[in-house]
């Protein structure tokens, strides 16, 4: 159930977009009313995520266990995977968010004959990683074509370099392919492997499939289904100057289309997509290991109030002296030296 729950929810949201244009006639509903509650959700949900993080104490250096600190200057510390500077933490969080680094040292723990226990790389979960989020993001810039005009240069630029494989018209985009691909073994990792089908929760299957259910209404608008681009351009640009209408004939796919892309944002910050922003608040990324550098003081520390042996002393030292036992200091405050031999009686 935890794979085809999300995969039923998905499949409804087809259903309640066409049956809603097709059936209800609510075009104006699917294609003004629910992107601009979704753009609020999206926004006002990434600022409560975002100030919830920002609110989380951290009076310490987190340290990281991966390489050496700076010590002492005869040992080479490690300036990306335990940086003590600036420098260090954005050069450890550029390959993080460029290249998934911590994600290609990622290892594989397996039980093999022996039995033994051996670590392997897995290098293709993070090979599908890096293609699906930067076909993602080459998709989301071509479709800046449809929300401004004229369309910027490095739009057109994009979208001719992605579409440099021309074998039909239109264009057949490699960022298409490619995001199918990632999801898709994405999708099949965690169905095929029994150690990650079994941690896999519905949460997980529910963004892969909202995915696939974008690529493939983009894919079937394009190559298969046309729908009116030009309306289409005129309700997106109307969507983004706040002035909005609704052409008629832009067909019923493009409603469904945007209405996942709807419920995609608005399901965005309440869920492990968020690690988009969450990678930059993490603080074992983004803060210095200076702990042998610098003294860091936690700064909530609120005064402790202690109760000295001085004055422990001073407030038992008659109960004490009836037990016989040996007191610091005299009646007078006098503090009895330390280290001298007994005087013998």
């Amino acid at each position: 159930m935890k794979i085809f729950l999300p995969l039923i929810a998905v499949l409804a949201l087809v259903g309640i977009a066409l049956a809603g244009v097709e059936l209800a006639n609510l075009q104006v509903f699917f294609g003004i009313v629910i992107p601009y509650a979704a753009l609020a959700v999206f926004l006002g949900g990434l600022v409560y995520r975002v100030l919830k993080w920002a609110r989380s104490p951290v009076p310490f250096r987190i340290t990281l266990s991966c390489g050496q600190q700076k010590t002492h200057p005869w040992i080479k510390s490690s300036t990306l995977d335990n940086p003590h500077s600036t420098a260090g933490v954005i050069g450890r969080m550029a390959l993080e968010i460029l290249f998934f680094r911590s994600l290609f040292r990622n290892t594989r723990l397996e039980l093999r004959k022996g039995p033994k226990l051996s670590y392997e790389w897995e290098k293709w979960l993070w090979l599908a990683a890096l293609a699906f989020h930067y076909a993602f993001l080459m998709i989301l810039l071509r479709h800046l074509r449809f929300f401004t005009v004229p369309v910027p240069f490095f739009v057109n630029a994009l979208d001719q370099l992605d579409g440099f494989f021309q074998i039909s018209v239109p264009a057949l985009y490699l960022s298409d392919i490619i995001l199918v691909a990632a999801a898709t073994y994405l999708f099949l990792r965690r169905i095929v492997i029994p150690q990650i089908k079994y941690i896999s929760l519905p949460a997980d299957y529910f963004p892969l499939f909202l995915i696939l259910g974008l690529a493939t209404s983009g894919i079937l608008m394009r190559y298969l289904l046309r729908v009116d681009v030009e309306a289409i351009k005129e309700l997106t640009i109307g969507l983004a100057a706040f002035r909005p209408v609704v052409p008629a004939g832009i067909g019923s796919l493009f409603y469904v289309h945007l209405f996942l892309v709807s419920v995609l944002f608005a399901y965005f910050p309440f869920s492990k997509l968020m690690h988009l922003g969450g990678i930059f608040l993490s603080p074992t990324r983004n803060l210095a290991n200076n702990n042998r550098m610098r003294r860091h003081i936690n700064p909530w520390n609120y005064p402790v109030k202690v109760h000295t042996y001085d004055e422990y002393e001073e407030e038992f030292r008659d109960k004490m002296q009836a037990a016989g036992l040996p007191l610091e200091r005299e009646a007078s405050g006098d503090l009895k030296p330390a280290g001298l031999p007994l005087e013998k009686e």
